[in-house]
């Protein structure tokens, strides 16, 4: 079954809801700035939640586990094919059934290429796609853990493009498929998208106060309730990545609204929110990335830091931000990408080989049938 006939299977029609001038002349200080490549880098990890830092001013790094970011020096992971981290809106996804990390929009030059990072090999390797009228660049889009299929909101209409079980691409294209117009009726005009995965939903914040508004991916069926989570954080654009669990679905994301000075950890098991501390750095073109137990950031300057989170424990409230010291090391972004935006996953919302994940040894069952063994 081709892509497009497996993402219409399950996406009926009835869920839908309606240069330089010619002229010669020596180059000026503007053209240079016009000219020069912008880095932007992202965040990532593997399945063992190694770091993984890429598009630091032309090397990738892997900072290990959270126990050793405090101390020592991050080792270099660069590699020949990866992506030249140039193109807007750059973001990684980690897929964690197949120990794989998908970089969108990493090359200004294919936009449209999804890079992928085989974590166990350590190799690159480029994935084509197909986008139509699908504008790539501007999307925000998260990766569903159980069927690793992408979901992107762009102008309002939701997209989706099935990576099946790649950790190296193959040579067939794959086709970015229009699900819909996003079908909430309290949906604003001018909706700039903030999704979050978890338990296979995608939720929509921003839109009112203290609650989301919520995808049911297994049926594509926008659900016409707003659901609360027990607090008022703003209804305001933000990101919100997923944090990941040891095996199965997430159950819990980080609501950062832009410019907020907190945290808001929805769990949507309990429909319930948590407050942590916000990062020292506000700025809305910082980015963020969760493990199973750290919350990331990102900022514009190359800057990584991150809060430890333990989702069975009450220390969250009195944990600080620190700096990934062992990244900062060694790593660096230079000044002609210090005023470019810098994305990761979990969502923009983000894991060797799946004989290496605990996972990878059991079928999941969804309603897609038996998608990821």
């Amino acid at each position: 079954m081709s892509t497009n006939e497996y993402i219409s299977a399950w996406f009926p029609s009835s869920a839908h809801g309606e240069l330089l001038g010619s002229e010669a002349r020596a180059p000026s200080d503007g053209d240079r700035e016009l000219l020069l490549v912008e880095a932007r880098p992202c965040l990532a990890s593997d399945i063992n939640w190694n770091l993984l830092a890429f598009g630091f001013d032309g090397k990738d790094y892997n900072a290990g586990t959270v126990d050793s970011w405090s101390s020592g020096s991050a080792s270099e992971i660069t590699a020949d094919g990866r992506p030249p981290f140039d193109g807007e809106n750059t973001s990684c996804y980690l897929s964690q059934f197949f120990n794989a990390v998908y970089v969108v929009n990493g090359d200004a030059a294919n936009p449209s290429d999804i890079y992928i990072y085989n974590a166990a090999n350590k190799a690159w390797s480029t994935q084509t796609t197909t986008t139509g009228s699908f504008d790539i660049s501007s999307a925000t889009m998260i990766l569903d853990h159980d069927t690793n299929l992408f979901y992107a909101v762009a102008k309002s209409e939701m997209w989706a493009l099935d990576m099946g079980s790649l950790a190296t691409a193959n040579s067939t294209a794959l086709a970015w498929v229009d699900i819909s117009a996003v079908g909430f009726s309290n949906l604003p005009s001018n909706y700039d998208p903030t999704i979050a995965i978890a338990q296979n939903h995608i939720h929509f914040m921003g839109i009112e106060a203290g609650s989301a508004d919520i995808f049911v991916i297994h049926f594509s069926y926008f659900q016409p309730e707003v659901q609360s989570y027990g607090a008022q954080f703003p209804a305001t654009h933000g990101q919100a990545p997923s944090f990941f669990m040891e095996s199965g679905v997430q159950q819990e994301f980080a609501y950062i609204p832009d410019g907020g000075s907190n945290v808001y950890v929805v769990n949507v098991e309990t429909n319930s929110t948590k407050t942590l501390a916000g990062p020292s750095s506000q700025a809305s073109d910082a980015s963020y990335y969760a493990t199973v137990n750290a919350l990331l950031q990102l900022s514009s300057d190359g800057a990584v830091t991150y809060i430890p989170y333990d989702a069975s424990s009450s220390s969250y409230a009195s944990s600080s931000w620190s700096s990934v010291a062992n990244l900062a090391s060694v790593a660096t972004v230079s000044s002609s990408s210090s005023s470019s935006s810098v994305s990761s996953s979990g969502t923009k919302t983000a894991k060797g080989a799946a004989a290496t994940n605990s996972n990878s040894s059991s079928s999941q069952t969804t309603a897609f049938g038996n998608r990821v063994s």
